[in-house]
């Protein structure tokens, strides 16, 4: 949350912030901690919040509203909507334009992050574009476990079986199957 950031980057206590912004100490904290919703706070508290952070209450609740985490299978059908609306190079643009690879992994994130990382390497190749190296660092990791199609998994659990997952193994994009994620329809989005 960009509040907490702020208090960290500034080297403010929620003390302080309470005597320099005239917003509670509970407010402050109860905020940071998330016990309390920013988008729920009254504009005066925010605007006061704001002022001594030196951002904008628009700052604020951009942030509270990116602390949002979908599941990971809506991540992924969002991301392959995306890339299939965008085209393979703008989505590469806006994907190394605004970083969120390295935002995500930073927030630790594995999962969304690794598959960002994927869709990059994989319509790098597809397009044969060179790899961007910025993100050689988070190239070196893998998910611990296993990430399958929700589908897949479904299918093993109906029948029983584990071969739809070695299926999903053996048809998996190398550049997935790399962090452990086991991917194969990323163009198939309808």
């Amino acid at each position: 949350m960009l509040i907490q950031e702020q208090l960290e980057k500034r080297q403010l206590s929620k003390y302080r912030l309470s005597k320099i912004s005239g917003v509670p100490q509970a407010t402050v904290s109860d905020l940071c901690s998330g016990k309390t919703d920013v988008e729920k706070c009254a504009a005066g508290t925010l605007y006061r919040l704001a002022k001594a952070l030196g951002v904008t209450v628009e700052e604020i609740l951009e942030s509270a509203r990116q602390e949002y985490r979908s599941s990971f299978e809506t991540f992924k059908s969002n991301t392959c909507h995306h890339v299939k609306d965008m085209g393979d190079v703008d989505f590469m643009l806006k994907l190394l334009e605004t970083d969120e690879i390295r935002t995500l992994y930073n927030k630790r994130w594995y999962p969304e992050a690794l598959y960002l990382l994927a869709m990059l390497d994989y319509l790098s190749r597809e397009n044969r574009i060179p790899l961007c190296t910025k993100y050689d660092d988070i190239r070196a990791q893998r998910l611990k476990k296993p990430v399958f199609p929700v589908g897949v998994l479904m299918t093993c659990a109906v029948m029983k079986s584990d071969e739809p997952r070695r299926k999903a193994e053996r048809e998996a994009i190398p550049e997935f199957k790399r962090f452990n994620i086991f991917e194969s329809g990323v163009r198939d989005v309808v």
